[in-house]
């Protein structure tokens, strides 16, 4: 299964289903199933957790350039030019297991957090 690494309080957001797009600075290809998993910054965890587990399965059904229009369902003020917009549908909780976070989309194997 595919995962994505969010920092909080944003993987929570997502997970209530008051984030509906994801905000980052490069686009992807890949659509369908990702696992959002809830990680912290290195600054500090100054934001509710819980922190290095998997938290919900979303559906990616877009990758946009973001507009300003999409601020309200991104809880983000647009940052700039270059700023892409990951639409997420259909948002399910999952156990919450201990997931190592990766930089952009990786693979979660078999046996890794016990999801597959």
């Amino acid at each position: 299964m595919k995962a994505l690494s969010v920092r909080q309080p944003y993987a929570n957001q997502i997970l209530s289903g008051q984030k509906s797009i994801e905000v980052r600075s490069w686009p992807t290809r890949h659509r369908g199933e990702l696992l959002i998993v809830s990680c912290a910054a290195r600054r500090g965890n100054q934001y509710g957790g819980p922190y290095g587990v998997s938290l919900c399965v979303a559906t990616l059904a877009d990758c946009r350039p973001m507009t300003k229009r999409d601020e309200t369902a991104a809880m983000s003020a647009l940052p700039g030019e270059g700023a892409w917009a990951w639409v997420l549908t259909d948002v399910r909780p999952v156990e919450q297991i201990p997931v190592t976070g990766r930089l952009g989309i990786y693979e979660l194997h078999a046996g890794e957090g016990k999801i597959l």
